[in-house]
């Protein structure tokens, strides 16, 4: 679990540097890197959200 923190974390922070790099070049190559970014992070966040509410689910004896 404290892979997947640091991961988020990590990823954070490579977004507001893209942010801030766009905002002093005005290159949007790093505004596209942030966005795409943001969008890999939110799937791979729903993915492991989804595995882990499996995971619960498996657990529940029927």
């Amino acid at each position: 679990m404290w892979l997947l923190r640091l991961l988020a974390v990590v990823v954070v922070i490579a977004i507001g540097v893209g942010l801030l790099v766009y905002a002093f070049t005005g290159n949007r190559q790093y505004l596209a890197f942030s966005w795409r970014l943001f969008r890999y992070g939110v799937v791979f966040a729903l993915l492991i959200f989804a595995l882990m509410f499996v995971e619960r689910l498996a657990i529940i004896p029927l």
